[in-house]
Order: C-alpha cells, then sequence, then structure tokens
C-alpha cells in the first residue's frame, strides 16, 4: 500500500475559517440594517401613545366642557356664577367681599440643584442605543 502524503492542517482550516468569517459579517450586517428600522419602530410607538394619552385626555376634557355648557343652560347655574364671579346679590341681600391676607414677603424656597445621572457602563449605553432609551429625553 502507498503512503498518503499528509496536507496540514492549516490549508484544509483556511477555507473553513474564511467561510465562518464571511457568514459572521454577513450576519452583522443584516443585523445592523434592522437596527435603525427597529428604533423607528420603538419611536413610532412611543407616539402613538403619547398621541393616545393626549386624545383620552382631550375627550375627558372635552367631556367636562359639555357638562359645563348644559349646567349653563339651567337658571340656577346662571345665578350661582353671577353671585360667585361678578358679586350680584338678590335685593335685600348684602354681599360681603372677602379679601386675602398680604403675603408674609418671605421668598418662595429655592429649589435644590439636579444632580447628574451617574456615567453607564459601554454595556449598558449600547443596550439604550437599540431599545431607543437614549432619545427618550
Amino acid at each position: 500500500m502507498g503512503h498518503v502524503p499528509e496536507v496540514p492542517m492549516t490549508l484544509n482550516r483556511r477555507p473553513t475559517v474564511l467561510l465562518l468569517v464571511i457568514l459572521f459579517l454577513v450576519i452583522g450586517a443584516a443585523f445592523l440594517t434592522q437596527l435603525i428600522p427597529y428604533r423607528q419602530i420603538i419611536e413610532s410607538n412611543r407616539q402613538v401613545e403619547a398621541a393616545e394619552a393626549e386624545l383620552a385626555a382631550l375627550e375627558e376634557e372635552n367631556r367636562l366642557l359639555e357638562a359645563d355648557v348644559a349646567a349653563l343652560e339651567t337658571p340656577e347655574e346662571v345665578e350661582r356664577l353671577a353671585r360667585e364671579k361678578l358679586g350680584y346679590a338678590r335685593p335685600g341681600e348684602t354681599a360681603y367681599v372677602v379679601l386675602d391676607p398680604p403675603s408674609s414677603g418671605e421668598p418662595a424656597p429655592q429649589a435644590q440643584p439636579v444632580e447628574p445621572a451617574p456615567d453607564r457602563t459601554w454595556v449598558e449605553k449600547i443596550w439604550d442605543f437599540i431599545s431607543g432609551a437614549d432619545q427618550e429625553s
């Protein structure tokens, strides 16, 4: 039987290593191309949530204003507002005006300065970038 010459391991492994490096680069590029759309989706979801919250607040305010309009259609409410806001009184009633006492002149307390947030690790910064938490402010 003949002797088969051995091929050095580096020649057999080189295509495999090159293939793994190319595969890693392709996967990394695919990840990076999806990162920006992912952040845009997160930002869009935040905008939708903010708009929904604003809509709910405006609907509640609208409901309260409609209740005020309905109340103003009654003579009792008109009389109450005339007494409160304009100081009107019925004939024979004595109207009094109560004044607030003057302020003591003491200045309002000063707000304490806000301490800066501690530095974040590079892993936390990368996660904040991926999740979009760095754009919340």
